[in-house]
């Protein structure tokens, strides 16, 4: 029998804390607001019993929690890990997959973004852990999901980050044309309750953020962009169906170097954004160390 321990992950958001285990727990992603909602998950619904559990979430190898404002995590969460390495170890369910088969209550939106280009398809549940970009289909293996949309003539580009898919077109199609089939293709897609992403990517991608964090040692300037970029920026663009990631600070020309994804990537208006939005943004917020914003492929 595997022998599971779990490793306690801050997040960004304090009020939800991640139990990683060294064994995949489950194929799919599953998202749970109260123990009704849990009937398929025996382990969600054991958790539920502790008052302070407002929200769990469950994918291939972590536990997420969000809690109640009555503890904080410092106190409990200790205990709850241990709570977590007992349950898994005595074998227990954690999710009973093959009910989950049956059609998942999903709604798919579709949202139009500063970029002509791109769509975003918006679900009213999680549907990856971090952001994914294909270019291509080569690039789609390890995206069941995103493979099958580029098997539609008119998908370019794939981009997903926690509850949205924006979608990438080449010129041939108009919107009005292919619209409603894509969303209706992703919401079915996703009631089936099919793998988005696979459980080796969501692990390669976590490993990739690990080692970024280990191996880059930026200094207090990289440090303040980044976390400005994070607060106020990212937000911002994720509504817009993109990403911006922090590449480079060059002291000597004050230049600030980004990778712009998704639909912030090729966008027409990113340029306005770059410049009159995130540009003016740092000058103000740090002075003379900022003389120009870059974006490497927007």
């Amino acid at each position: 029998m595997k022998e599971y321990n779990i490793t306690v992950v801050p997040t960004n958001n304090p009020k939800i804390i991640k139990f990683e285990t060294n064994h995949f727990l489950v194929k799919g992603n599953y998202e749970y607001k109260n123990i009704d909602e849990a009937k398929n998950s025996p382990l969600a619904q054991q958790l539920f019993y502790l008052p302070f559990i407002k929200t769990v979430y469950i994918a291939s190898n972590f536990v997420a929690l969000e809690r109640f404002d009555i503890v904080e995590w410092e106190d409990v969460k200790d205990e709850v890990a241990q709570q977590l390495v007992e349950y898994l170890n005595a074998g227990e369910t954690v999710v009973s997959e093959e009910e989950v088969k049956k059609k998942q209550p999903i709604t798919v939106y579709a949202e139009v973004t500063p970029n002509p280009a791109v769509m975003k398809f918006v679900s009213n549940k999680r549907i990856v852990p971090s952001t994914y970009e294909f270019k291509n289909i080569d690039e789609a293996k390890d995206s069941p999901l995103a493979k099958e949309l580029f098997h539609f003539p008119f998908v370019k580009e794939v981009f997903m980050d926690e509850n949205y898919v924006s979608v990438t077109k080449y010129e041939v199609a108009d919107w009005e044309e292919i619209n409603m089939q894509l969303r209706e293709f992703i919401r079915d897609y996703l009631a089936d309750g099919k793998e988005v992403v696979t459980a080796e990517a969501i692990q390669k991608s976590k490993e990739t953020v690990e080692q970024n964090t280990v191996q880059t040692d930026y200094d207090d300037t990289s440090q303040q962009i980044i976390a400005i970029l994070e607060e106020y920026v990212k937000p911002a663009v994720a509504s817009d169906g993109g990403n911006i990631l922090f590449q480079s600070y060059e002291e000597e020309s004050g230049t600030v170097s980004v990778i712009l994804q998704g639909a912030c990537s090729g966008c027409p208006s990113s340029t306005f954004t770059l410049k009159n939005g995130i540009e003016t943004m740092l000058k103000n917020m740090m002075g003379e160390k900022i003389r120009e914003v870059v974006a490497l492929n927007g």
